[in-house]
């Protein structure tokens, strides 16, 4: 597999268009919650420049229905590359990867009733190799700890985000994506707790998305993750109406991946 970037850009799909939404208010429906950004440049445009600029394992995320076609357009426009997540599945996994899809990423199939479903991720394992699966445990805070949410990350599960979840799934994937659902897409900073928690706890590589919105954060990251936590940057950048320059970023991460 070849090297992955420190820093992964993102292609958020809803209905069919690229845009920053906030992640604790996404529905399931075509209309979405609380929207920072919606883009007049095509999918396959993200992907051509991240490719431009040498950028590998960002991912193309499909939330909810009607994004397969624009899915398909950016796996194309820069085949092996990206990783492809929403809705992923044993009946869909291959083909995903097929279209280009350097790993795809899982979340909801692998959880029912709340639990992880080991028999599930036994038929996704059948058809994916560690290489080509990333788990997605994307969290929120209950009760003083983590948990797992699902379902566009409306519904709590009752597995804790912690050592042990962590070690029980190492084994059958490449990296972890962890999204911090309650800063994600607000640029408030991100959340230290979470991340000295990922440092202190993965032995597979995380990629950390969630408040992001200066130099400053992104040190506090390289700081705590010791180079072991990656991380996306959405609302902040530039190409999606903020302020933190996608051009300085990407030299920021050149060095960092060179270092």
């Amino acid at each position: 597999m070849a090297k992955l970037s420190r820093f992964r850009p993102c292609i958020d799909l809803h209905g069919g268009v690229v845009k920053q939404i906030v992640g604790s208010s996404i529905d399931a429906s075509s209309d979405a919650g609380k929207t920072n950004f919606v883009s007049d440049r095509t999918p396959e445009y993200y992907a051509q420049l991240y490719a431009q600029d040498g950028l590998r394992g960002g991912h193309v995320i499909k939330l909810g229905p009607g994004n397969d076609q624009a899915a398909l357009a950016a796996l194309a426009a820069a085949p092996g590359r990206m990783q492809l997540g929403g809705g992923v599945n044993p009946d869909n996994a291959r083909a995903w990867l097929d279209a280009g899809a350097a790993q795809v990423i899982v979340t909801s199939y692998v959880f029912h009733s709340g639990q992880i479903d080991f028999d599930a991720l036994k038929r996704l394992t059948a058809v994916c190799r560690p290489e080509e699966l990333v788990l997605d445990l994307s969290c929120r805070r209950r009760g003083g700890a983590y948990y797992v949410v699902t379902d566009l990350w409306r519904n709590f599960t009752e597995c804790r985000l912690d050592r042990e979840l962590l070690d029980r799934l190492s084994d059958c994937c490449c990296e972890f994506l962890i999204h911090a659902v309650d800063v994600e897409g607000k640029c408030a900073g991100p959340d230290r707790e979470l991340l000295e928690l990922l440092c202190d706890a993965s032995h597979r590589p995380c990629v950390y998305a969630g408040g992001i919105r200066n130099f400053a954060d992104i040190e506090l990251i390289d700081r705590i993750g010791q180079g072991k936590i990656a991380y996306t940057i959405g609302s902040a950048l530039d190409i999606f109406g903020g302020s933190l320059s996608y051009k300085e970023v990407v030299e920021h991460a050149r060095r960092q991946d060179q270092a």
